[in-house]
């Protein structure tokens, strides 16, 4: 078994989505972390497995208890065959093919304080009130760090204590902010404005430093320096007055400064307790469940019915903790709800738990200070005189007991009998299918249908917990219903493979959708996500939305005539980079990469993909002909660079054209940017060009001495090859030998040609360069092109970007590309790790971000299943665990069109083929509606048309309309 620890190195193919969101520091130091999970119940195998998942030192499970009837309601890795047998012992073994760089191993002894030394954290749940003093006290005293969690039906408990002074490095995990300068002044408190072409993002008590100032270079290097914040491109910082004169330029940079805190022990904290809220609507809660909590633990351990239970557990509270008033209503639904257990609270408490394991042992983002208390009462049945009774309540020895003694067993009858479609089996999927199968949904006559058209990849392993390394390179969708089978055999899945959109409407067609009780989409790109809610809109499905972003997460829900849907409100599109800024004035390492990608796809994919078009396809050319502008002739000569001048025959050939490739583009532009644009060029009014976001490049000169020199040769001449079916090559010395052998073309500047310094500026050079562009141009062209009958001569391949394959030369090519680009322009290089997350889109994941997420879509569907009609009993929800923070609120209402009582749900439905098999005439559909649009709506019919035909208008002529009101 691999092993982490102080000398470990970081897998990345594994855990490459988590290191976006911890980094290689706190990643190491997890690794050095041992943790103990005590309670191995439906919440402490979920914070065991996304602990595991996230890859710590060790993990050890402790347990005394067995399994029981009511504990496969949430214990996933428990099986009606391990009733009786130790919890820990059985699921270590299930818990230990999660991750094979975790060692997890069980305990079923007493937790002595001997025993608990071994450990850098411990996470009590399912303990005592008394264990978790006596536990906690000698945590606090001896720094271990502590977590205590607890569930009960609905409701939800977390605490925790990381010592009186632990270190938090990165409170919130966000990217340093940069700004570039265009003025500081000398003052007794300077002010540094910046560009106004976006807002610098600081904030007050911020810290920053310095590089490239020209003039008041005292700042260049300094020491973090605390800002206070005065608008959005200003700020001020320490005296300056003694500094010299800024003169231009310069970029600042945000400093993430470590922030001590401290935390009391469990003891202490319960007299005075700090709450964290997760629901502003119930700002007065967690004072009533913090009091409601102890007073369960100690009727439990009196196994009594006192009189007046919760007065009296009130009274024996001290300071804060003491309520002057109880919630009679709530208390008695935890009371009555105390022994329910539901997969969906464990998840969201499970996932916020394991996330604060994870701060203990790396000191990345604030922990919890230290109480949070969640609950969701709203689930329960929305009518007022809704009352289970304790029969419908009581065990029935079987695996939904707890989520029976919530819901009853008439929810249960419900929930089996569903019908639903999960859209993804990524990691949301998969947390999805697992609280699908705890709850015991479609486990009748019903089924959970999932689509997912990839396979499995290494890095999936690292939150797709159903998957394992075996399972690489299998489809997702088949692999994800074969584990949650394991989990719950009376579970119906049934997966399948193919894409959500138009080309598979036949698949999922009218009778698919409407056989659906509803929708989940565990999808990840908003395409796919607007495509399905445009799908659940027409067929009047509810949809489950979510989504998560490294420690971030969103929950939406979607009913049918209540709330509006997915597609109602969308983010403003993400910022492009202008094209003239990528090509000639580069000022950031997101602008090279960027421009390495498209030097990727305009080099080995778009001109080949042309060119065997152009070989294989009749019509090609006449497609391009009909291109605009410059277009046509930029594609045919794409096609004859490919095919005649750059078509390489040997491996020499590839190096020979990497080598006059990297010369063109490191040196010669530079060049010839350098002679339009000197160093000492001033604009019309007289400031100098290259200032502000244009920094003044130089050229490189080439040398086999140089890594990234030879990086990007290698690479590059391998892609071509691979491109045109060659051999290739990684032997650097004879690289280095055919280099030197290469006689590289003198370049001289030339004068008269046009570089364009804005977009605009460009637009417009090339709308009048497509009409200086000739037929005869393209003819000449054409001639000179290979007969497209000896395409078979050519073996061409296109190459698509794939980011996670270290052997392909892709990544290899865009960081060589981006960094040699990058010191043309003297701006900071980024190592391969931050080139694939910017280059390869790549969005950051964490396993509890995921597990919480699904817990509370789980929620909303338990609402769902039981035909809630209130807004206000459904909740989005977002998150942010890095902070912690939490926001819910109600949907927005499904809006009303046009002032009248009609929203994107409604419509009228018409059946055109009438009951004598005729269909109905344009003049019969007319007056189908005058009659419902008079009678009901007031309105009239003055336009009509299909597709981009007119059918009918008020102003169409007589004759005419009369022609067309008997057609049908």
């Amino acid at each position: 078994m691999a092993k982490n620890g102080n000398d470990a190195e970081i897998d990345e193919g594994l855990y490459s989505r988590q290191l976006y969101v911890l980094g290689h520091d706190a990643m190491k130091r997890m690794q050095s972390s041992n943790v103990l999970i005590s309670g191995l119940r439906g919440l402490g195998v979920e914070i065991a497995k996304n602990v595991i998942l996230g890859g710590v030192k060790s993990v050890t499970l402790h347990d005394q208890g067995v399994a029981e009837w009511k504990d496969l309601s949430s214990q996933f890795y428990l099986r009606e065959e391990d009733l009786g047998k130790n919890r820990a012992e059985v699921s270590q073994l299930r818990l230990a093919e999660l991750n094979s760089y975790v060692p997890v191993t069980s305990f079923t002894g007493a937790l002595t304080n001997e025993y608990l030394t071994k450990f850098q954290v411990v996470v009590l749940t399912n303990s005592s009130l008394d264990e978790q003093i006596c536990i906690g006290d000698f945590c606090h005293s001896n720094g271990i760090k502590l977590i205590v969690a607890d569930t009960r039906g609905l409701f939800g408990q977390l605490f925790c204590d990381f010592g009186e002074e632990m270190t938090v490095f990165d409170t919130n995990g966000e990217q340093p902010l940069s700004a570039m300068i265009s003025m500081i002044t000398k003052d007794s408190a300077g002010v540094v404005t910046c560009l106004d072409e976006a807002r610098h993002g600081f904030e007050s008590g911020d810290f920053v430093t310095f590089t490239e100032v020209q003039g008041m270079t005292e700042l260049n290097g300094c020491d973090p320096i605390e800002i206070k914040t005065l608008g959005p491109y200003t700020f001020s910082i320490c005296d300056t007055s003694s500094f010299s004169d800024y003169v231009r330029g310069g970029i600042v940079t945000q400093v993430k400064m470590p922030k001590k805190v401290a935390f009391k022990s469990l003891s202490s904290s319960m007299a005075e307790p700090e709450f964290l809220l997760t629901d502003f609507a119930k700002f007065d809660r967690p004072g009533q469940l913090h009091m409601g909590f102890q007073a369960l633990h100690a009727f439990e351990k009196k196994h009594s019915r006192l009189p007046k239970p919760w007065s009296q557990a009130n009274a024996a509270q001290t300071g804060s903790a003491k309520q002057e008033q109880l919630d009679q209503a709530i208390i008695k639904k935890l009371s009555c709800m105390a022994a329910g257990d539901l997969a969906p609270i464990n998840a969201f408490i499970g996932g916020l738990a394991a996330q604060e394991v994870l701060k203990a042992c790396t000191g990345k983002f604030m922990p919890i200070m230290q109480w949070l208390y969640f609950d969701a009462v709203e689930c329960l049945p929305e009518a007022e005189d809704a009352v289970l009774t304790e029969e419908e309540c009581a065990p029935r020895n079987c695996r939904y007991d707890g989520q029976i003694a919530v819901f009853g067993s008439k929810l249960q009858e419900l929930l089996a009998k569903q019908r639903y479609f999960l859209v993804g089996a990524g990691a949301i999927g998969c947390e999805l299918l697992k609280n699908f199968a705890m709850m015991g949904l479609a486990s009748g006559e019903g089924e959970v249908i999932v689509t997912d058209m990839d396979t499995i990849e290494k890095s999936n392993l690292n939150r797709q917990f159903l998957f394992r390394p075996w399972d690489v390179t299998k489809m997702k969708s088949e692999t994800a219903a074969a584990a949650v089978k394991l989990m719950n055999p009376s579970v119906r899945i049934t997966g399948h493979q193919n894409r959500v959109g138009s080309d598979t409407e036949k698949v999922y067609d009218d009778e698919f959708f409407e056989s659906l009780d509803g929708v989940a989409n565990a999808l990840d790109n908003v395409d796919a996500r607007m495509y399905m809610d445009r799908r659940c809109v027409y067929y009047r499905k509810p949809l489950l939305e979510s989504g998560t972003l490294g420690t971030k997460g969103n929950v939406q829900v979607v009913i049918p005539f209540l709330t509006e849907s997915y597609s109602s409100s969308q983010d403003p599109p993400e910022k492009s980079i202008p094209i003239c800024t990528l090509k000639n004035f580069p000022n950031a390492i997101e602008h090279t990469l960027q421009w390495a990608r498209d030097e990727f796809e305009g080099l080995f994919k778009q001109p080949v993909e042309n060119a065997l078009q152009y070989l294989t396809d009749p019509k090609f050319m006449e497609r391009t002909l009909k291109l605009p502008g410059a277009q046509p002739l930029e594609v045919v000569e794409a096609v004859y660079k490919s095919l005649v001048t750059d078509y390489p025959h040997s491996w020499e050939d590839c190096v020979a054209w990497a080598r006059n490739h990297w010369q063109c583009q490191y040196n010669n532009n530079i060049r010839q940017l350098l002679h339009n644009f000197p160093p000492d060029q001033l604009t019309s009014s007289g400031a100098p060009f290259w200032s502000g976001p244009k920094r003044c490049p130089h050229p490189l000169e080439f040398s086999t001495n140089n890594d990234l020199h030879m990086d990007y040769i290698m690479a590059a001449a391998n892609l071509l090859a691979q491109s045109y079916g060659l051999p290739g090559s990684t032997e650097r010395s004879a690289l280095t030998k055919l280099l030197q052998d290469i006689k590289v073309p003198e370049f001289i500047p030339k004068s008269g040609v046009k570089i364009h310094v804005s977009d605009q500026e460009l637009q417009s050079a090339n709308a009048s360069i497509g009409k200086r562009r000739t037929v005869a141009e393209l003819e000449e062209l054409k001639a000179q092109l290979p007969s497209t009958e000896a395409a078979s001569q050519f073996k061409l391949c296109s190459i698509d970007f794939e980011k996670d394959d270290d052997t392909n030369f892709h990544m290899d090519f865009i960081v060589a590309a981006s960094n040699l680009r990058a010191e043309n322009y003297d701006i900071p290089p980024a190592d391969r790790h931050k080139s694939k997350l910017i280059a390869g889109k790549i969005i950051p994941a964490i396993a509890t971000t995921t597990a919480a997420v699904v817990g509370l879509v789980c929620l909303e569907l338990l609402k769902i299943i039981q035909g809630h009609t209130k807004l206000e009993s459904y909740k989005n929800g977002f998150m942010n665990l890095a902070l912690p923070f939490f926001a819910f609120s109600e949907p927005i209402a499904a809006p009303n069109r046009a002032g009248i009582d009609w929203t994107l749900w409604d419509r009228f439905e018409v059946k055109g083929i009438q009951s004598n098999g005729e269909e109905m005439t344009l003049r019969q559909f007319l007056d189908y509606f005058k009659v419902i649009l008079d009678n009901e709506h007031k309105l009239e019919i003055t336009m009509l048309s299909q597709g981009v035909s007119m059918l009918y208008s008020f102003f169409m002529p007589a004759a005419k309309l009369k022609e067309r009101l008997d057609l049908p």
